[in-house]
C-alpha cells in the first residue's frame, strides 16, 4: 500500500471500485503516514483521525449499497486551515487564533463532503494567508519534502497543502490563491495546482485575505485530478453572490479521451518581459517545456504582452494589503497579540491606502483585466515559469521581498485562471513548475493542455525520498 499513497485520485477511485482496498484501509494508510512523517514535515495543524475513519466507513457503506455514488466517494483530502468547519478550530495560520472555533461550514467543505470525500484534517499555512515563501515563525514552517537535509521553503501561502500532497500525506488538498498561493507551493513541491477564476468556487466560509482577489483551487498530483475536484466544488451559491456570474464549466472532454493539442495556440512570455531574471535550471526547463508542447502539435509562439508583470504584481499587492487591513484592523495593531512581525507589517501597509487610491486601484484592475481578456482572444494560454527559482533554504529568505510571486500575482490582478504543472528538476533535485495562464473561466482549456503535457512527461509522477524522515 505504500506506493498507493502517491496515486492519483483517478487511480484511487479505480482501486476502490475494483475492491483493491476499502476507503477505511485507504484512509488508514494516509493517517499512518501522517503519524509517522508529519512530526518532521509539519504539514498538518489538525488531524481528524476518528472523524476521518467514520467518514471512510460511511463511504464504504454507500459503495456497498449499490446506489449511484460520486467518483470521489471514499477518497481522502486535506483542507487549508482557512476553510471553516462548524465546531472545529480554524486558525488561518495565526497563533492568536489557536482557540478560534468556526460557527459555519464553508461551501467548499460542504460540497466535498457531499461528494463523499474523507477529510483527513487541516493543513498549516502562512499566517492570514499573507506571504509567498510559506514561512510561519509562530506556528511553524512546513518542510519541503524534496530535501530532507536542508529545510527549504514550501511556498505559500498554502504551504501545508503543498507538502501534504507532495509527501504522500494526502492524495489531494485544497488551497487558496490571492497572488499565487496555490501555484507557488505547487511548483515548489512538484505537484499540480489550479488557480480558479474568481467566482467559479464559492468563498463562503473561507477566511478572506482579499475579497476582490481570493480564489479557491485544488492541489493535486495531476491535471485530471484538478478537474475532478473543480467539478465537485463549482456552482452558484446564494451565500456568495460572486458565484452568480460564473458560467457552468464543461470539463467532460478533460476527463474523457486524451486531448489533441493540434490547433492549440500557446503564447510564450518573451524573456525580455520576465519580471525578474530566472535561475539557469528554470530557463532550461522553460525551453524543454516549449519543445514538448510543440511536439504535441501546439502552435507555441513568443508574443509580447501589453502589461508589465512587475507593475501588476505591485498593484495586486496594494489591493491585498488594503483589503487585508480592512478585515483585520480591529486587532492587528495590538502588540500583545502573537502576530508574526512580517505579516503584521504587510497588513498594516494597507492602512496607508486611502479610499480614493483604493477606488482608483479597483477601477484600474477592471480596465486591465478587460484588456487582458481581449488580448487572450487570439490564444488559448500564456506560458510562463511559475517561480523564478527553485525552493531556497528557509534561512535564506528575505521577508521584505516577494520574488516567488513575480510570475503569479499578475494572474489574480488580471482576473485570469492559472495552472502550475511539474515540468522538471534543478541540478540539485528540486522541482520546477511551469505556469499556463488563461482568460477568465477557461479552466477547461488549461486543464486539457495540462493533461496532454502530463501524458507526454512523467514529472508529476516523481516522488521525494523520505527514507531519512521515516528512519527518524
Amino acid at each position: 500500500m505504500e506506493n498507493v499513497a502517491f496515486s492519483t485520485l483517478t487511480d484511487l477511485a479505480g482501486g476502490l471500485r475494483r475492491g483493491d482496498y476499502s476507503s477505511r484501509e485507504l484512509t488508514g494508510l494516509y493517517l499512518e503516514r501522517i503519524g509517522r512523517l508529519d512530526g518532521k514535515l509539519h504539514a498538518y495543524v489538525d488531524v481528524y483521525n476518528d472523524a476521518a475513519l467514520k467518514l471512510a466507513d460511511a463511504a464504504d457503506l454507500r459503495r456497498r449499497s449499490g446506489l449511484p455514488i460520486s467518483p470521489l466517494n471514499g477518497i481522502p483530502i486535506a483542507l487549508k486551515d482557512l476553510c471553516e468547519i462548524e465546531g472545529h478550530l480554524t486558525t488561518a495560520g495565526s497563533a492568536c487564533w489557536l482557540r478560534r472555533k468556526s460557527t459555519v461550514t464553508s461551501t467548499v467543505v460542504e460540497r466535498l463532503l457531499a461528494a463523499g470525500m474523507v477529510v483527513l484534517g487541516k493543513t498549516h499555512m502562512v499566517e492570514f494567508a499573507f506571504g509567498g515563501w510559506g514561512t510561519n515563525p509562530l506556528c511553524g514552517t512546513p518542510w519541503n519534502p524534496w530535501d530532507t537535509a536542508t529545510h527549504r521553503v514550501p511556498g505559500g501561502s498554502s504551504s501545508g497543502s503543498g507538502v501534504a500532497v507532495a509527501a504522500g500525506l494526502a492524495p489531494a488538498a485544497i488551497g487558496s490563491d490571492t497572488g499565487g498561493s496555490v501555484r507557488i507551493p505547487s511548483s515548489a513541491n512538484g505537484i499540480t495546482g489550479l488557480k480558479t477564476t474568481f467566482g467559479l468556487i464559492s468563498l463562503y466560509g473561507v477566511v478572506p485575505l482579499s475579497t476582490t482577489l481570493d480564489s479557491i483551487g485544488p492541489m493535486t498530483r495531476s491535471a485530471e485530478d484538478a478537474a475532478l475536484l473543480t467539478v465537485a466544488m463549482t456552482g452558484p451559491d446564494p451565500r456568495d453572490p460572486g458565484t452568480f456570474a460564473a458560467p457552468k464549466l464543461d470539463l467532460s472532454d478533460v476527463l474523457g479521451p486524451l486531448p489533441d493539442m493540434r490547433g492549440a495556440r500557446i503564447a510564450v512570455l518573451p524573456e525580455k518581459q520576465f519580471p525578474q531574471a530566472v535561475d539557469t535550471d528554470v530557463a532550461r526547463v522553460w525551453t524543454e517545456t516549449i519543445a514538448v508542447l510543440r511536439k504535441l502539435g501546439a502552435a507555441v509562439e513568443e508574443r509580447a504582452v501589453p502589461f508589465d508583470f512587475h507593475q501588476l504584481m505591485e498593484r495586486n499587492g496594494r489591493l491585498i494589503a488594503a483589503e487585508a487591513y480592512a478585515y483585520h484592523r480591529a486587532y492587528i495593531e495590538d502588540a500583545e497579540l502573537p502576530v508574526g512581525k512580517w505579516v503584521r507589517d504587510r497588513v498594516l501597509a494597507g492602512k496607508a491606502v486611502s479610499a480614493a487610491d483604493y477606488i482608483a486601484a479597483r477601477d484600474d484592475r477592471r480596465r486591465t483585466a478587460a484588456a487582458f481578456a481581449e488580448w487572450m482572444r487570439d490564444c488559448d494560454a500564456l506560458l510562463t515559469p511559475t517561480l523564478p527559482v527553485p525552493a531556497p533554504p528557509v534561512d535564506h529568505v528575505d521577508e521584505m521581498a516577494t520574488p516567488l510571486a513575480a510570475f503569479t500575482r499578475a494572474g489574480n490582478y488580471l482576473g485570469a485562471c492559472g495552472l502550475s504543472l511539474p515540468a522538471g528538476f534543478s541540478a540539485g533535485g528540486l522541482p520546477i513548475g511551469m505556469q499556463l495562464m488563461g482568460a477568465p473561466f477557461t479552466e477547461p482549456t488549461l486543464l486539457r493542455i495540462g493533461r496532454a503535457f502530463q501524458a507526454a512527461t512523467d514529472w508529476h509522477k516523481r516522488q521525494p525520498d523520505l527514507s531519512a524522515f521515516a528512519a527518524a
